[in-house]
């Protein structure tokens, strides 16, 4: 079972606000579940949890927009969150008084409901972003390193265009072409929608 809630709010980065929208995401069933991004307002996230077990707050990568909500999930429900360490720097400046429980690993496994969700590593949106290859459910969730239409954004801090896009050709366009893409922002897309435009985004230099 996969769910969506889209909460509001702004991402801040490099002295600029910007308003945006986001893919918070649940994976699991009627007994327990895990979240990824847990962003701008628990209220929501934590009505979509209900009665659940929650076993894992997983943060796809350290954009205060993808982790606003996360101290307030994990006081609510005691879950511990993730996240890569590489990406501690953009932890510290939305929680500096609050540390991580546990670091993300690229080929590590995290299971809930009976399903494995696979860390995979994909720097250049930020070092350390990660994605979640959920296998037996055939998806991968991308938070902003693979959107419906490219690649994320490169052009501020901790970011850079050429790591995103070894990044997404090594893991994420070398999965099965019918696997669909859930996004941290907008539409699903899939890796066969994909595929074909890497020359178009390295033309176009985003």
């Amino acid at each position: 079972m996969i769910e969506r809630v889209v909460t509001s709010g702004t991402f801040q980065l490099d002295g600029g606000s910007w308003d945006v929208d986001n893919n918070v995401w649940l994976v699991g069933d009627e007994n327990e579940v895990l979240v990824i991004d847990p962003a701008h307002d628990a209220e929501p996230i934590l009505a979509a949890v209900g009665n659940r077990k929650l076993t894992a707050i997983v943060c796809t990568h350290g954009h205060n927009d993808h982790i606003g909500a996360a101290e307030a999930v994990k006081n609510a429900t005691g879950a511990p969150v993730w996240i890569h360490p590489d990406d501690r720097m953009l932890w510290d400046v939305v929680y500096p008084e609050l540390a991580p429980d546990a670091d993300l690993a690229h080929g590590q496994e995290l299971r809930v409901a009976g399903r494995t969700l696979s860390v995979l590593h994909v720097p250049g949106h930020s070092p350390g972003s990660v994605s979640l290859y959920a296998p037996e459910l055939g998806v991968v969730f991308t938070g902003d390193t693979l959107f419906n239409g490219g690649p994320g954004a490169t052009g501020r801090s901790y970011s850079d265009f050429g790591t995103i896009i070894d990044s997404i050709s090594t893991r994420l366009l070398t999965l099965p072409a019918g696997t669909t893409v859930h996004t941290g922002h907008g539409d699903d897309t899939s890796i066969e929608v994909e595929a074909p435009h890497v020359s178009e985004w390295l033309a176009r230099g985003h």
